[in-house]
């Protein structure tokens, strides 16, 4: 098998990559373009087609089919772009519009989707975890995330929607969401939702960073509840993913997953509500880092 193509459309760049196959990672061309999403959903097609010719003059030859890791989802059964923060391309013909710029076939799957596939493949489950099944990979940053991979092949489910636990009702306290409803995943545990429930309890603006830190002196006590609310919600947002999908492992990406916390005192409040005796699903730390989006695209194909 030839080299793999992959295109991780973000909201203010676009960046593609072409690796050596499906089982070698190594990298022949990693580049990047700006989205410029003001200018709207053509524009970005063609800021696409413009990056997959740069690559092709670095390794001198074209791609036959490309995977594209897209913010929101392409619904399986309209082919309209939905869910997409980069609101352009909400309710286009995504998919088909890129492939009649392109003239070659086109996969696309959700960037969380896009990170489990990496991690599993070429990360951290490959590294510590090469026999897991099932792995269930999750965003938690401005927002809150997820994608599914089972034997190795993203799972995109019937309305595209496969993994998306940050649309989950969790607790009304996290309010209205932009999705039209209350106290989701996201509202509640998602990195600008625990800085605002710290404005709304004490009338200061600060940086989950800052939070994290000033938990870790001791010296805040709002700073601890703030923590106290991630580790309970995580704990019973992951659970109720756990007892649907019974993933081998799951691994935690974005800002918020960088807090320790997660690991120990976030998995000890999941075991909590986990419909067993013990809780055996393995918590890992991403290895990809930036990587995994793109990696992820071209593993689409």
């Amino acid at each position: 098998m030839g080299p793999i193509w992959g295109i991780d459309l973000g909201g203010t760049k676009i960046e593609g990559v072409v690796m050596r196959s499906k089982d070698n990672p190594e990298v022949l061309s990693r580049l990047r373009v700006p989205t410029e999403a003001d200018k709207g959903n053509a524009h970005i097609l063609h800021q696409i087609k413009k990056l997959i010719g740069m690559m092709s003059e670095e390794v001198h030859e074209q791609p036959s089919i490309i995977g594209v890791g897209t913010p929101g989802t392409v619904d399986p059964i309209t082919g309209k772009m939905k869910n997409s923060n980069t609101t352009c391309l909400n309710g286009t013909p995504f998919k088909e519009g890129l492939e009649e710029v392109l003239g070659i076939p086109v996969k696309t799957a959700n960037d969380a989707n896009c990170f489990a596939i990496a991690e599993t493949r070429f990360g951290i489950v490959q590294e510590k975890m090469p026999d897991a099944k099932v792995v269930f990979g999750v965003i938690m940053g401005s927002g809150v995330g997820g994608g599914v991979v089972v034997n190795g092949e993203v799972l995109n489910g019937r309305q595209g929607i496969a993994g998306e636990w940050g649309h989950n009702p969790l607790d009304a306290s996290g309010g209205q969401c932009y999705c039209g409803k209350i106290g989701c995943v996201e509202t509640v545990i998602s990195g600008k939702s625990l800085e605002r429930y710290y404005k709304e309890q004490t009338g200061n603006i600060r940086l989950l960073k800052e939070i994290v830190a000033d938990y870790k002196t001791g010296n805040d006590p709002m700073s601890d509840q703030t923590m106290e609310r991630l580790i309970h919600f995580f704990g019973k947002g992951i659970a109720a993913v756990i007892n649907i999908l019974d993933p081998d492992a799951v691994v935690i990406g974005g800002g918020v997953g960088n807090i320790d916390l997660l690991y120990k005192e976030g998995v000890e409040e999941a075991k909590k509500h986990v419909f067993n005796h013990r809780l055996d699903t393995v918590f890992l730390k991403p290895k990809l880092g930036d990587s995994a989006g793109v990696f992820g695209a071209a593993l689409l194909v």
